[in-house]
């Protein structure tokens, strides 16, 4: 079967997400490498736990697929990406660099690269892409409109 990574923060649950999630589930099997908390402290701003990010990703997952996904926590950027088999990694432009990084470790490690999906950003109501800080600042709501 088809193995795909996907990683991520997923403070505020917003479309851009969505889009990256859909994306990366209609590849193969899935692997969601979430930000633990330690790693999302070092962030400007996360106001959710591991445990509230994973429930809500996990309800999101099995309302869209009718299973189960499987999570794994990420105490650096690279998470499994540079030891497991991975045919695919879904990626936002913002994490476009860091899938190159995990191929080059790879290729270091003697492992085959891992193909790159590149998601668009998925734009607010203003054009400007939505994400989990523009929510915060009370910019945009979680689906892109304008507050």
């Amino acid at each position: 079967m088809t193995s795909v990574a996907i990683g991520g923060t997923f403070d505020i649950l917003h479309d851009g997400h969505k889009a990256l999630l859909k994306k990366a589930y209609t590849l193969g099997d899935v692997i969601i490498g979430l930000v633990s908390d330690e790693m999302a402290r070092r962030k400007a701003r996360v106001s959710n736990t591991y445990d509230t990010r994973k429930k809500t990703v996990s309800a999101y997952i099995k309302a869209l697929t009718g299973t189960n996904p499987v999570i794994v926590a990420l105490d650096d950027p690279y998470g499994p990406a540079l030891k497991q088999k991975f045919d695919y990694i879904v990626v936002s432009p913002d994490t476009f660099r860091t899938a190159q990084e995990i191929n080059t470790l790879r290729s270091q490690r003697g492992l085959p690269s891992i193909k790159i999906i590149c998601v668009d950003f998925v734009l607010a109501q203003d054009g400007q892409p939505i994400s989990s800080t523009r929510i915060h600042r009370g910019e945009i709501d979680d689906h892109g409109l304008l507050l």
